[in-house]
């Protein structure tokens, strides 16, 4: 089967974004097709009549004079994009996400966002909605309220970049940044039907003002296509000195897209159910198992069943590795902000930043020193490991957008510490992982969690590129922001 239509497609109506991906945007601009101009005031006007509440704040004369200006000989040239929330844009609000710092504002542009407008072209419409903090997988926040997924007003289009998927998924723009720390990529992506790349730690720097930390933070997007992914990366890749464990620059991975099929066949695969102890819902894993089955046998690959996939449990280890963050922000203001934060933030500081210091940090070590040997032998080949693990993205579809998080996935009870199994691992460890749609379970969508190595990202991508060619995903819901 070849390439997808990525194209505009069939548009309800003539006045909406375009319905295809970024890639093929950018081929109708250099052709005169479509023009930036046109297409940034299409993305204001849904922006304003979408119920999704997928943006925080729009700056629409810098936008509109960029779009004005395009360079469309770039490789998003005149694209409009949205900035998550807690990604930095010089001028703009620079809140993370919570109420208490609604004043504030960004003395500088981070260096992904910077690189999508500099060397990519992209225009900054805006910022989209995130959760506080990033510090849970719905985005439902004091400050901007609650986000919806497009698939089903109501239910949450996960987070922490829950507004960049809702806009993505909804039709509104084609592409947007994101961030994972915890599979706040990942999550989103199989919750709204999207491509959500995790790449290699350091593959992105999170300059400037990098700050090492519990290391698990990586740069990224969600997108409607895997080209659209591959570009991303081309283009804001590479090392930047301020952060020292950032990666050389690569390149290629666009126009190495369908290249590597050949180096995909014989690869071992171990498909997971309980990947880092996680309860997945039954019925939506019968689905993903089937796809992963049906992914291994397009790629040639060879099933293998009899590997420990053990993990050592992660979540305590990730909320204390990521607390000094939360501890630095508001220690000053705490507790007497407490009413100014979302239950969870609030929690976390009840609960968590208390019981930071030397012991707790030497327990994170200790778990990530168990991780990094677990996910080595995972991976050795040599020694009778495999190259990818196959999982889901999240325990089910997608639930309430106003939470709580859920103690029960497909009538299995998993607890709500269950969020974040799945993806917490490859955060830990610094290596990649992809969700790419999957299908759905009543109307919602689901994600297959693709998990290899360290730096086998573009592995990662043609596997994606597999399932898009054999088995297309609607790139957008039928209309933007559009109700069920």
């Amino acid at each position: 089967m070849g390439t997808p239509n990525h194209s505009r497609g069939d548009q309800p109506g003539g006045d909406l974004p375009w319905q295809g991906d970024a890639c093929s945007l950018v081929d109708a601009f250099r052709s005169g097709e479509h023009s930036p101009t046109d297409e940034l005031e299409a993305v204001v006007r849904a922006i304003e009549a979408s119920d999704l509440n997928a943006f925080s704040h729009l700056h629409l004369e810098q936008a509109r004079e960029a779009a004005a200006n395009a360079d469309v000989s770039k490789p998003f040239g005149g694209v409009p994009i949205g900035v998550k929330e807690l990604d930095q844009v010089e001028g703009w609000p620079d809140t993370h996400a919570c109420a208490l710092f609604a004043d504030d504002v960004a003395p500088h542009t981070s260096t992904n966002v910077g690189r999508a407008r500099d060397r990519g072209g992209a225009v900054l419409v805006g910022q989209t909605t995130a959760s506080e903090f990033g510090g849970v997988n719905l985005t439902r926040t004091v400050i901007n309220g609650t986000t919806h997924n497009p698939w089903r007003h109501g239910t949450t289009p996960g987070g922490s970049s829950g507004g960049t998927a809702a806009a993505v998924a909804g039709g509104i723009v084609t592409l947007g940044t994101g961030g994972d720390g915890g599979g706040s990529i990942r999550i989103p992506a199989g919750f709204c039907g999207l491509v959500g790349l995790k790449a290699t730690y350091g593959r992105i720097p999170l300059t400037p003002g990098a700050r090492l930390g519990a290391m698990t933070v990586t740069h990224g997007c969600l997108t409607r296509s895997v080209r659209d992914t591959a570009r991303w990366f081309d283009v804001c890749n590479g090392r930047d000195p301020r952060e020292p464990l950032s990666l050389p620059r690569v390149d290629g991975w666009e126009t190495g897209l369908g290249a590597h099929a050949a180096d995909l066949r014989g690869k071992r695969v171990a498909v997971v159910a309980d990947w880092g102890d996680a309860v997945v819902s039954p019925v939506m894993w019968e689905l993903l198992e089937a796809a992963a089955d049906q992914l291994i046998a397009d790629c040639g690959m060879v099933r293998v069943d009899d590997v420990d996939t053990h993990l050592p449990r992660m979540g305590a280890a990730w909320s204390v590795a990521n607390s000094v963050g939360l501890i630095e922000r508001l220690e000053a203001f705490w507790p007497d902000c407490a009413d100014q934060l979302t239950p969870e933030i609030r929690y976390s500081m009840q609960h968590g930043a208390p019981a930071y210091g030397a012991e707790a940090r030497i327990k994170l070590e200790r778990r990530r020193s168990e991780l990094n040997e677990a996910m080595a032998r995972i991976f050795d080949v040599d020694s009778g490991g495999v190259d990818f693990v196959m999982t889901a993205s999240n325990p089910d579809v997608a639930f309430d957008a106003d939470g709580p998080l859920p103690s029960v996935f497909g009538g299995v009870e998993g607890g709500a510490g269950n969020n974040g199994r799945l993806t917490f691992p490859a955060n830990l460890h610094g290596n990649p992982a992809i969700s790419i749609p999957a299908g759905q379970v009543d109307g919602l969508p689901i994600g297959l969690q693709v998990v290899g190595p360290h730096f086998s990202e573009e592995l990662l991508l043609e596997l994606a590129l597999t399932v898009e060619r054999e088995r297309p995903w609607p790139l957008t819901t039928t209309l933007a922001g559009a109700t069920s």
